[in-house]
């Protein structure tokens, strides 16, 4: 269903494969079965976004749908003889989202590991003691995630944002929710002009449609997507400051500043995996999981040397604050980090991946994509692409487009770069960052929340397809 969640470009600069299969060799369409599959898909995302009100775990319904629909085409293609070629689409699938998974996991366990050795709340401490208000927090966090996702995955530079704001205004919620849209519509629009920036610029790229310096002259466009609504929400946002109280005795844990040196060197490999021997990233990444559990042995091994040190130092100064805080210290243990992990995201992006990916088995994508370049203009099935993929993950949605090789100049070409891009900023649940935001926030941030600013989020896409036209006509 929704957009792709890699974490950092490292992803990104690997996986031009679609989440959903090709179509089968037997079309599934226009069958009891093919629309029950549809109906299931519908009444689970009906489910997801009633997540609020009925208080039903996202990923519940779209694990019962996916299972179903893949029932249901093993016993067709059984039932025809061909039981091989449905387990082959299954386990294409499945691979796919196993290294999603795998990568998730690494990125969200540093993230978690971060957290707990004081980062995030260093962070927040430095910025609370810059006075920032609530509307410098709001820009400041919305311009860094424009930036930084222009070159790291939208769901890495989402959740990294949105950790601060919780952590400088974690009490005001209307704050939080309407933070949490600016973060996801910036990191969205960071992401399209340039091909370490999102899955489907690079799945593009790579089809040689468009050259890579080209994807340049979407920065205003893209850059526009974000101001439009961001300019307006920051009208609804107090001026005053936070009323986080300071702590200025605040220290990081041992370890702290290396392991964010770390997560860069795991990044740094996972690149490297891909440019120099073309592995997939998520080898890099489970590498890179060895270097933290490697460090978090050293942290273990070394820590009761650092105790005898640091209690030295306090009974010398006759602190007892500082003899009191080194007698509480838990060791550093990987596994925890690991286990807070977001499952029930990760659960429902399992859910979601093979939903689609059985509905593009049984055809329906491929049908939809052709239904749209064969009797609408390029622009405006384009810009439905851009309103789909709002629902529905881009990457099956631009890979089924990819698959039709509809004939469009540049301009089209990078249109719907754009459009896929952007899209899924209309609806939270449209994209990863928003997806993963509304579990990090606990609910705070919701579809229902997202969907009372969509209207300025639609304002912002309309505004940047006109200066598209405008400056790349």
């Amino acid at each position: 269903m929704f957009k792709s969640l890699l974490f950092c470009f490292f992803y990104l600069i690997c996986s031009f494969s679609s989440f959903a299969s090709e179509p089968g060799s037997i079309d599934l369409t226009n069958s009891v079965f093919g629309f029950t599959a549809l109906s299931l898909f519908v009444i689970a995302y009906l489910l997801v976004i009633g997540e609020d009100l009925i208080h039903l775990r996202k990923s519940k319904p779209v694990l019962v749908a996916a299972g179903i629909i893949w029932l249901i085409i093993g016993w067709i293609y059984t039932q025809n003889g061909i039981p091989d070629e449905a387990e082959h689409a299954f386990n294409h699938n499945l691979l796919e989202y196993a290294q999603l998974l795998l990568f998730l996991l690494v990125a969200m366990t540093y993230i978690n590991s971060m957290e707990e050795r004081g980062i995030f709340e260093r962070l927040r401490i430095w910025m609370v003691s810059k006075g920032l208000s609530l509307r410098s927090l709001f820009w400041l966090t919305g311009i860094l995630a424009f930036a930084i996702s222009s070159f790291a995955n939208n769901l890495t530079t989402a959740m990294l944002m949105c950790a601060i704001v919780l952590k400088v205004a974690n009490k005001d919620k209307k704050f939080i929710n309407i933070a949490c849209i600016n973060i996801v519509v910036a990191a969205n629009a960071g992401g399209v002009f340039s091909p370490f920036g999102d899955i489907t610029t690079l799945m593009i790229w790579q089809a040689g449609l468009v050259k890579f310096e080209q994807f340049v002259v979407l920065f205003i466009p893209s850059l526009v997507n974000f101001l439009v609504p961001a300019i307006i929400m920051s009208f609804f946002i107090s001026n005053e400051k936070s009323e986080t109280i300071l702590d200025d005795s605040f220290q990081l844990k041992r370890g702290a500043k290396r392991i964010v040196a770390l997560f860069v060197f795991t990044i740094a490999t996972a690149v490297m995996c891909h440019s120099f021997v073309n592995m997939p990233p998520v080898l890099g990444m489970m590498m890179g999981l060895g270097y933290l559990k490697f460090f978090g042995y050293y942290l273990r091994l070394s820590l009761p040397r650092s105790l005898d040190k640091k209690r030295s130092k306090a009974q010398a100064n006759k602190d007892e604050k500082a003899l009191k805080m080194h007698g509480n210290i838990i060791p550093f243990d990987i596994f925890e980090k690991v286990a807070r992990a977001e499952w029930d995201t990760l659960l429902f992006f399992y859910g979601v991946v093979m939903c689609v990916g059985g509905l593009g088995f049984m055809g329906y994508l491929s049908l939809v994509s052709e239904a749209m370049y064969s009797h609408w203009s390029p622009t405006y099935a384009n810009i439905a692409v851009g309103v789909l993929s709002a629902i529905v993950d881009n990457i099956p949605v631009v890979f089924a487009v990819l698959s039709m090789h509809p004939t469009m100049d540049l301009q089209q070409w990078l249109l719907v770069t754009m459009t896929a891009g952007v899209g899924g900023s209309l609806l939270s649940i449209g994209s990863a960052s928003g997806v993963a935001l509304m579990g990090q926030t606990k609910g705070v941030y919701s579809f229902l929340g997202h969907l009372k600013w969509s209207w300025v989020i639609v304002l912002g896409y309309i505004a940047s397809i006109g200066v598209h036209f405008l400056i790349n006509g």
